[in-house]
């Protein structure tokens, strides 16, 4: 495969990976845009890094077919398929200096003297790395040596980067610079990225779209405020968001003549508003989950519902008001930092607003709202 006339559209249809009687990836369906971002987000153990090992050729899959511009794959040895993966540990070889480590592919490919020096030189110059090339890894910190690793699949050329992680090792100042520099670097290279990661952070400013699985099965996917704002089930609502969404059980209780739906919440009932009113019929037995996010709750004293503060979490720029119900369930509120705090084993009430409100079928955990 020659990356020339290549633009690193992916296809991944029905795509089923086992180990003995674990099923890592199940029926995976994704696509992904020519020079796209996409990150595959989910906690540890869901698959997102099987998927990727898959699309590089490294896994292959005992059912269904991969695709990369349009060509199938599937069965395609890894070094044939045009992709440059980095991975989380850098993988350089510790005896070798910086320049050999950036050039190492190009050698192995019997790429010439000067096309090589005219690679590692533009991949240096773009990744800042000019003045370490006579260093080995050892004598580097850590984002210098992410940036060796980025630089080594940079002259590849590749239609494809696959990234595994690749921040995880970086402390928390290094993990945002970094953040940064590679989105730039998508942006300047105009190729496909897919990048695996199970913090939410990075896959929220990263990703053109993210593509969140759990126990090998695809979630959702959507630009970052898409699946937000519309979790399309009660795990990404509670995956996605720091604090996350509060989930509360519910129960339909009465649809008012004028439309709007009650929902009894700990002996409480509560108006959703009509918007709301045909989804909750739709649940299976009456049974809902009730999602707001703490930036939409506030403390009010006439709020339908009391909980107990357990703790209050002061992180400068706002606080985290973290809350039990009398049947045990969570509430974290955020208020601002100017905003009076309650004190630890307080009772308050919180309120919202229906507009605010998602609601989720308890039995299957999907989103009824549309």
């Amino acid at each position: 495969m020659g990356s020339s006339d290549r633009n690193g559209a992916i296809q991944l249809r029905g795509v089923t990976r086992r180990f003995g009687d674990v099923v890592a990836v199940r029926d995976l369906d994704l696509d992904v845009a020519e020079r796209e971002f996409l990150v595959l987000l989910g906690p540890s153990g869901c698959g997102k890094s099987t998927a990727l090992r898959m699309i590089a050729g490294l896994d292959l899959p005992d059912e269904g077919t991969i695709e990369i511009d349009g060509e199938d794959v599937t069965d395609v040895v890894a070094r044939d398929r045009d992709v440059a993966m980095v991975f989380q540990s850098y993988a350089l070889y510790p005896h070798m200096t910086v320049r050999r480590n950036i050039e190492f592919p190009l050698r192995n490919r019997k790429v010439p003297k000067a096309e090589r020096d005219e690679a590692v030189a533009e991949a240096s110059r773009i990744l800042a790395l000019d003045q370490l090339l006579d260093r080995r890894p050892a004598q580097l910190s850590g984002g210098q040596r992410q940036r060796v690793a980025l630089a080594r699949a940079i002259v590849r050329r590749p239609t494809v980067f696959l990234m595994d992680e690749p921040l995880s090792n970086l402390d928390a100042k290094l993990r945002v610079q970094t953040r940064a520099e590679l989105i730039d670097l998508q942006r300047r290279l105009e190729t496909t990225v897919v990048y695996v990661t199970h913090d939410q952070v990075e896959a929220m400013t990263m990703g053109h779209r993210i593509a969140v699985m759990v126990d090998g099965v695809l979630q959702q996917v959507g630009p970052p405020g898409d699946v937000y704002d519309r979790p399309a089930n009660v795990f990404v609502a509670g995956f996605i968001g720091n604090p996350p969404m509060n989930l509360l059980d519910a129960r339909v209780a009465s649809t008012g003549d004028g439309g709007g739906t009650s929902v009894e919440i700990e002996g409480e009932r509560v108006e959703v508003g009509s918007r709301l009113a045909a989804a909750a019929a739709r649940t299976s037995n009456g049974d809902l989950v009730v999602g707001i996010r703490p930036e939409h709750l506030r403390i009010d004293p006439s709020g339908p519902l009391a909980a107990t503060v357990t703790v209050v979490e002061s992180l400068g720029h706002e606080r985290h008001v973290v809350a039990a119900t009398s049947a045990g369930q969570s509430v974290i509120v955020r208020v601002g930092v100017e905003d009076p705090s309650p004190a630890d084993g307080e009772t308050i009430r919180v309120a919202w607003e229906s507009g605010d409100v998602h609601l989720f079928d308890k039995g299957s955990g999907e989103r009824l709202d549309p």
